[in-house]
């Protein structure tokens, strides 16, 4: 391929004058904005995250030998079995530990012990949680370190059991394994790393005693759900920022089917509760908590 024919979906910021370059952005824009509905998936939620799947559309483009994206689209239709290498490339991995400080906070202070509080009242040994799209682990590993760290003394009865659930394969093996980058672990308190982890070549593994409490699952959130019921649901940055509207109210009803009567759910920080939404009730608005 010539060098003047070479892909490419690099988006300028705003202002720049490359209008080469401005097109070919403009065109991965254009095409997310026209694919992402035949996969349940709204625009909006990929305009901040859009240069991550965009890089991987044009990666997939050069592997298919393609010009542009024009032709991918046409491929799209030719080939309807690209679809689901689509539906893997628009997914979004951005996660670290204790993102969210404040959220942890309020769970560690608040939820956590209330929830506790009524397991135990009903008479359970475990508290169950679900993290639905917990990519590499940094999510449901962040909670098995505050609970065995802050909580667990306080109820030494009770253990917390974690399913932690992801479309993608790989990044459950990356959880399986626990082992990450420091960058990944830049929001926890250092007291908390030194206590949890080990440094390895270059990366920092989860010691195994906070490792046990979670149990990773390949499972796609639109094609089911895990069984639960759960104290604790953390669907954050997934469901009700990607999501279509009728997918988000399919996935909130069946999120309901899967919890204790007064259980928590937690969403993102800049997400909300689909509209007419009655069964959830709000816990910490600012915070985005509710409770069945």
């Amino acid at each position: 391929m010539k060098q003047d024919q070479k892909v490419s979906l690099h988006i300028e910021r705003p202002g720049a004058t490359a209008g080469h370059g401005i097109m070919r952005g403009e065109l991965c824009v254009a095409f997310l904005q026209w694919a992402l509905p035949h996969l349940h998936m709204r625009w909006p939620g990929f305009r901040k995250v859009r240069g991550q799947v965009c890089k991987r559309l044009q990666r997939r483009i050069k592997q298919l030998g393609l010009e542009d994206v024009p032709a991918y689209r046409r491929y799209l239709t030719q080939h309807p079995e690209e679809w689901h290498t689509l539906d893997a490339m628009a997914r979004i991995t951005i996660s670290r530990f204790y993102r969210d400080k404040e959220v942890f906070h309020y769970l560690t202070e608040a939820v956590l012990p209330a929830l506790a509080q009524r397991a135990r009242a009903r008479g359970a040994e475990r508290l169950h949680v679900w993290s639905a799209g917990a990519g590499a682990g940094e999510e449901p590993y962040t909670l098995a370190i505050i609970w065995q760290l802050q909580l667990q003394a306080s109820f030494p009865d009770l253990h917390l059991h974690i399913i932690a659930s992801d479309a993608d394969a790989n990044q459950c093996r990356r959880g399986q394994e626990a082992c990450y980058p420091r960058g990944s672990l830049k929001d926890l308190p250092a007291e908390w790393l030194d206590t949890a982890f080990t440094f390895n070549a270059g990366r920092y593994c989860l010691k195994q005693r906070f490792r046990r409490d979670v149990e990773f699952r390949t499972e796609d959130l639109r094609k089911g759900v895990p069984k639960g019921p759960f104290d604790l649901v953390l669907c954050r940055n997934l469901a009700f920022t990607y999501f279509d509207a009728k997918l988000q109210r399919t996935t909130l009803d069946h999120i309901g089917t899967v919890m204790y009567p007064g259980g928590a759910l937690i969403l993102g920080s800049h997400e909300h509760l689909p509209e007419g939404t009655t069964a959830f009730h709000t816990w910490n608005d600012h915070l985005r908590i509710y409770r069945l």
